[in-house]
């Protein structure tokens, strides 16, 4: 009799702090999607190398581009770019001070093209206008979609020394393979320095010179060559598959005689090391036993490193130099959040830093050296500056097998106001799982956990082993385990949110792009119990048919791909990819299911879509499919995003019971196309006939 009384005290309990809950987040305000992931007031603020100017992108007409304004009166600033579809996202200072070197592509297919614009005259040239490949045959090389392959140019090396000359890479010549030119970017000469008919990348100097190549082994490893006496190419050193991940050159010093590497040869997390190309004697100049080198301080023109930073839970940075030590401690005090150095002026008097928080903007000011003092200038996104968002949570989670999972936590703070990362009852959950999968989730701003916080939903991102990070080892544990023991570590990582009484373990979303939209779709068909809905975002379908499309400049590393995730070429790697394909498995598809994806993406093709939403249809199970024509790997226009994550804002409140902003003006703008299951959703359909 007493247990019945306490079974039934305990759910009216429950409901109390249901209501309470419930009650508490009708009283706090929605974000507006806009808000959070609109175009930024200001981004990606650097200094010019004569320290005159500072540059940032801001939205001109709705549109990112590059603005431009004195150092000392930053009001003043103008536009010098007037890109009016997709916004600039990649740009940098010429050594001339003259002007801005920019890439773009064309409605997402990453075939960049390198422009350059004068900052006085706004003159923007094209520098690499080619926009066709000519095959052996004389005829243009075409895709699987009929349309013409554009070249694709890469950054290769930009020089203090040659202030008018930059190299590019440039596979004009070969789809496969990129030469490489030496650019004048006044007149857009170029002329071709290195033909490459083998590797997958070189590595350069400061002088320009072609210091070593890198091709790929058989077994996804890789082997430096450097030139020979004869025009050829001499093995210098050889990185094991296991490492490959984790070690590769990155730069030189001043002298050219020391090469600067990240290394993880002889040990577990990456280092940075130093070798005397003279001696061959190596030296460890820095090195954690828990993570990676994840970045570095060196100095413009002296090429000291003065400082390097490794992220475990957070980023944390050591010195090296202490010469830079009286700035980094006064830059400490100047701002709360992880500090960043942006740019550095050549003569290196000014810096640009932003300050990184977890539940507000970046922050951007501007250093002068020899004051000590650091001026503010703006936050990348004005209005979040007075709105009170969630905290992000550093969690360690156990997986079955003893792995630490590093996770990041966010829950909605009216939920949350001891700060102890446990909401009194437990919530429903979206589980936010990052791309790549060789990447990883850091500390910090994250629009997609502020949003679902503000909606009512605890967020978990987790790095599950294949994340880059925490060492090789960890890394080479998920070699040809995508849906195996990867997916072990999301679902882990959820018993522990249950078993925490953080997550409600029948109201639990699982979303994400890239890599992240292929483990929602593994969520949804290897665990079809475990979640109440997925958002599948660009992900692959199909493993076979993934890796039997990469893109044609992929190829040199395709043996990295097929060590780490299956080899399409052989018959046993054919079982292996179909084994762990969700499209083999479609028939165990129970809940519902939201799919986004780009028609010019080159990395996972519309057709993983595209095969999996036909053969959800022929078995008769609802999906949504939402395609834009204009989009590729993710969704660059914000008048994309902004339709995008309006649907799932109805979508994951329809079947997580969360809060929802009204779809309002969110597809004015966007080339959005719902292929097929508009009826799944309310409003969705009427919104489209309007």
């Amino acid at each position: 009799m007493k247990r019945k009384t306490t079974l039934l005290i305990l759910p009216a309990m429950m409901l109390c702090w249901i209501l309470i809950l419930t009650q508490c987040s009708k009283e706090k305000p929605l974000i507006q999607r806009q808000v959070l992931f609109g175009n930024p007031d200001k981004a990606a603020l650097r200094i010019s190398p004569d320290h005159q100017m500072i540059s940032y992108l801001a939205p001109l007409d709705d549109v990112l581009n590059v603005w431009v304004a004195p150092k000392d009166d930053p009001g003043a600033a103008i536009a010098v770019t007037k890109d009016t579809l997709r916004g600039i996202r990649i740009y940098f200072w010429a050594y001339n001070n003259k002007q801005i070197i920019y890439l773009q592509d064309l409605a997402g297919d990453e075939n960049w093209q390198v422009h350059a614009v004068n900052v006085k005259t706004r003159e923007d040239m094209n520098l690499t206008p080619i926009e066709e490949i000519l095959g052996s045959d004389g005829n243009p090389v075409t895709l699987p979609n009929g349309k013409k392959m554009r070249p694709m140019a890469q950054i290769q090396e930009v020089s203090y020394k040659y202030p008018n000359e930059i190299l590019i890479g440039l596979n004009n010549r070969n789809p496969s393979f990129h030469d490489i030119y030496l650019l004048n970017i006044l007149t857009g000469e170029m002329e071709m320095i290195q033909q490459n008919d083998r590797f997958l990348g070189f590595q350069t100097d400061d002088d320009y010179k072609i210091r070593y190549a890198l091709q790929m082994t058989p077994d996804g490893g890789n082997e430096m060559f450097v030139p020979d006496e004869s025009d050829g190419w001499k093995s210098f050193d050889k990185i094991p598959m296991e490492d490959m991940l984790t070690t590769f050159p990155i730069t030189f010093d001043k002298t050219g005689n020391i090469l600067y590497l990240i290394d993880s040869r002889d040990r577990n997390t990456a280092a940075l090391v130093a070798q005397d190309l003279k001696t061959n004697e190596k030296k460890v100049i820095y090195e954690n036993p828990r993570a990676d080198l994840s970045d570095i301080m060196i100095h413009p023109t002296n090429k000291t490193i003065e400082a390097a930073a490794s992220d475990y839970t957070r980023t944390e940075w050591k010195i090296l130099d202490e010469s830079i030590r009286p700035d980094m401690e006064y830059l400490k005090t100047v701002a709360d959040g992880d500090m960043e150095v942006t740019s550095r002026s050549l003569d290196d008097s000014v810096w640009t830093i932003a300050y990184i928080k977890d539940n507000g903007p970046v922050v951007y000011y501007l250093f002068d050296r020899a004051k000590k003092k650091a001026g503010y200038l703006f936050t990348n996104r004005e209005k979040l500056e007075n709105l009170k968002l969630s905290r992000m949570h550093p969690v360690i989670i156990k997986s079955r097998d003893g792995k630490d999972l590093i996770s990041y936590l966010t829950l909605p703070y009216w939920t949350d106001p001891d700060g102890n990362a446990r909401p009194k009852v437990p919530l429903s959950m979206v589980l936010f799982v990052h791309g790549g999968p060789w990447a990883r989730d850091s500390w910090g701003y994250d629009p997609y956990h502020q949003w679902l916080a503000n909606r009512g939903y605890a967020v978990l991102s987790v790095n599950y082993r294949g994340s880059t990070g925490f060492g090789k080892d960890f890394i080479n544990a998920g070699n040809l385990e995508w849906a195996g023991k990867m997916h072990d570590d999301l679902i882990d990582a959820l018993k522990w949110t249950i078993a925490e009484n953080i997550a409600d373990k029948n109201r639990i979303a699982i979303m994400g792009g890239s890599y992240g939209g292929y483990a929602t779709l593994v969520g949804l068909t290897f665990t079809p119990d475990v979640f109440a809905c997925g958002v599948d975002i660009v992900g692959p379908s199909n493993l076979r048919t993934l890796l039997e499309t990469v893109p044609p400049y992929w190829e040199p590393m395709l043996n990295m791909f097929t060590s780490r995730v299956g080899d399409h070429r052989t018959e046993d790697g054919r079982k292996l990819l179909d084994a762990r394909s969700p499209l083999t498995f479609v028939d165990s598809i129970q809940k519902p299911l939201l799919i986004g994806q780009g028609a010019n993406d080159p990395r996972v093709k519309q057709t993983e879509a595209d095969q999996i939403v036909k053969a959800m249809q022929v078995k008769n199970i609802p999906v949504t499919y939402v395609l834009y024509p204009d989009e590729g790997h993710g969704f660059a226009r914000p008048e994309n995003r902004l339709s995008f994550n309006a649907i799932t804002d109805i979508f994951l409140a329809q079947y997580l019971g969360g809060r929802s902003e009204p779809i309002g003006d969110d597809f004015k703008g966007s080339s959005i196309t719902v292929q097929a299951g508009a009826e799944h959703i309310p409003i969705l359909k009427e919104m489209l006939s309007e």
